[in-house]
Order: structure tokens, then C-alpha cells, then sequence
């Protein structure tokens, strides 16, 4: 017997979702970020799917070479850049773009054990402060690279937008003006724009952008959500009903009896827990649909099981199909139960629920 509970895929909602972030490019290439196995998508899945992009993005040397043995030609950027050189000779002439963030990686390629010559993306850490140089770092950088033609081929320029999923943040701006200022004058195409900025901020679209969330269809910004912004769901998490209880007033549910029935009642058991990735700390708001009505989740979340509260739904029976997340009840929502955000959520869905493409 297989495990009840399985995600599906929309295809269709990708290529939608990628439509709408070149709607929001002012004419910018498109780069898809990919990493973290699409998001928990599935890194190939998702490629297939968006094949239009102009460039993939990806965070470590294996997702890109993944890609490259799966037959995907285009440009894949390496967001992390190469730790050592062992790595430097496996994306030596296979179009792998790594990203130089500090000094190390300037040594790496100046004691180059390959022949071959890369396009590079230099990073200005505008405000970010996690990944890139400083501006005086930066212009070091730029001039050393300069200075290795036999080894680099082309430097483009990036950076990354820590507050873009708030519109009113004066940061965004704040980063995009040092951008500006610093890479003024110096030859080569520049990055800056994820999800947030595409959507959010035009100034941010130069060359290229770096959508990623919005492409699985969650919305980038605060307190809003995916179909607000013209984005559709990429994920829908579900699983059956396979047990209906009747409780007395008193009786105390799950492990801890953190939830007691204040009346008689009617109570259903789901094939989800966190052993499938949805969330064990979850709040007293958080439902699941049922039948296309909400219906609260009661006690704790367990590794195979959840209880939820029956109150107006007669016509449940088993074998009902329960909504965890998807159209209806969006994983922006589950996260806000949870107190955290979608990206973790559609990361840790486990390897154990099986996955259908529609």
C-alpha cells in the first residue's frame, strides 16, 4: 500500500508563472533560479518546464552538472561560486557561469588548473552583508580579473536585494543607488533583481533578473499572496481522510492531550505529519480543506497523522480528499500558521510523498 498523502505539480502554472516574470522584466533577460531542487519541486521537473528562460541559476556544482547530464544547454550561473579547485575544473567547458564573492576565488582562477576561460559574475555586497565584496573589494576585484583575459572571458555584475519583499523598504533603493554608483563606467551586463524586484522595483531589471519564488507561484511580498500578483500555485500538497471518531465532551486528543473536546463532536484522522513535511508547530488557526470548506487542525501535529475538527462537515467519509496546501488555501497561509515563510515550507516536503504532474 502506497503512502496517502502526494504533491502535484501544475506545469502549466510554471510556464505561466515565467510569463509573468517577463511581463515584469522591462525587457531584462530571464534568469530561473532552480536551486534547492526547484524549490522542492524537482530540479529537473521544474527545467523541463522552463526551458524559455534565458539562463538557469542554481547554488552548488552538482545541481548545474545535473542539469548539464540531463541535456539542458543553457547558461547556468553558479550563485555560490567554486570552493577549490577541484570544483573550478569540473565546470571548466560546460557554459557555468560562477559567481566571485571573495578574494579566494580570485586566486583560484589566477592558479587556474584548466585551460579554459569563464564568464564570470563579480558581486557588490550592497547591504546584504552575507555574499560579496565591499565596494573598495569589489574594485580590486574587478581590475584583477581584468587582468586574466586568458582566463576570464566576460565579468558581468550582481548583487543581491535583502528587503525587495517590502515595497515601502527605503533600503532596496538604497542598495540599487550604490549599485548604480559603483559599476558606473565599468563594461559588462548586471544583475540585481530576484522575485522581489521584478515584481516590485522596475529600477532593479537592468540586464538580467533572478526570479525564483514568484516562478512556483508564491507570492514575494509581505502579507500577500500568489493570485494577488497574478501568479499561480505551482504545489499543491494533499492527502485522504482514512479515519472518522466520535468524541465525548472531555476526551483529550493526540500526544500531550493538548487539545480536550468541549462537546461531543466529530473528529477526523489525515495521512500527513511532519514526517511528510508539513509542519509540526503549527498554530490554533491553521486548517486544511476538506470538501472545499476549512476544516481546523485539533492537537498535535504527528510523524504520520493529524487530527482535524469535523464541526459541519456531515457529508466527510472516508477517503475524502484533504487539502494541506494549494489552490484554496495557499502555502503563504499554512506558513503564517507555522510562523515561517513558503520557501521552507516547499523545501522540506519529504522524499516519501509521491509526486504527480498535471
Amino acid at each position: 500500500m502506497t503512502r496517502a498523502a502526494w504533491v502535484e505539480i501544475d506545469r502549466s502554472a510554471l510556464r505561466h508563472n515565467l510569463a509573468v516574470a517577463r511581463q515584469h522584466a522591462h525587457g531584462a533577460r530571464v534568469i530561473a533560479v532552480i536551486k534547492a531542487n526547484g524549490y522542492g519541486h524537482g530540479q529537473l521537473r521544474v527545467a523541463e518546464q522552463l526551458r524559455d528562460a534565458d539562463a538557469f541559476a542554481v547554488a552548488s556544482v552538482d545541481e548545474a552538472l545535473r542539469l548539464r547530464k540531463s541535456g539542458f544547454d543553457h547558461p547556468i550561473v553558479l550563485l555560490a561560486g567554486v570552493l577549490d579547485a577541484e570544483e573550478l575544473a569540473l565546470i571548466a567547458d560546460r557554459d557555468i557561469e560562477p559567481v566571485i564573492h571573495q578574494a579566494a576565488q580570485l586566486d583560484l582562477f589566477r592558479n587556474s588548473p584548466v585551460s579554459s576561460r569563464f564568464r564570470v559574475w563579480l558581486k557588490l555586497d550592497t547591504g546584504m552583508h552575507r555574499l560579496g565584496f565591499d565596494v573598495a573589494g569589489f574594485r580590486q576585484a574587478y581590475e584583477v580579473l581584468r587582468s586574466m583575459p586568458e582566463v576570464v572571458s566576460e565579468i558581468r555584475f550582481l548583487t543581491h536585494l535583502a528587503n525587495a519583499d517590502d515595497r515601502n523598504d527605503a533600503l532596496t533603493q538604497t542598495q540599487l543607488a550604490l549599485f548604480d554608483t559603483v559599476t558606473a563606467g565599468m563594461d559588462g551586463a548586471r544583475s540585481a533583481a530576484n522575485s522581489g524586484g521584478v515584481m516590485g522595483w522596475p529600477s532593479a531589471s537592468y540586464d538580467w533578473v533572478r526570479p525564483g519564488l514568484m516562478l512556483y507561484g508564491v507570492s514575494p511580498f509581505l502579507n500577500s499572496l500568489g493570485v494577488y500578483e497574478n501568479l499561480k500555485p505551482v504545489m499543491a500538497f494533499k492527502t485522504r481522510l482514512i479515519a472518522i471518531k466520535a468524541l465525548n465532551a472531555g476526551d483529550r486528543v493526540g500526544y500531550g492531550g493538548h487539545f480536550t473536546a468541549p462537546q461531543a463532536m466529530r473528529m477526523g484522522v489525515i495521512a500527513a505529519g511532519y514526517g511528510d513535511g508539513y509542519p509540526r508547530h503549527v498554530d490554533t488557526r491553521a486548517e486544511v480543506l476538506l470538501n472545499g470548506k476549512r476544516a481546523r487542525i485539533i492537537g498535535r501535529v504527528s510523524m504520520d497523522l493529524i487530527c482535524i475538527d469535523l464541526s459541519g462537515q456531515d457529508q466527510a467519509a472516508l477517503g475524502d480528499e484533504v487539502v494541506l496546501w494549494g489552490p484554496g488555501l495557499p502555502v503563504e497561509t499554512v506558513a503564517s500558521y507555522a510562523g515561517t515563510i513558503p520557501y521552507e515550507l516547499l523545501c522540506q516536503v519529504a522524499e516519501r510523498v509521491r509526486v504527480h504532474e498535471i
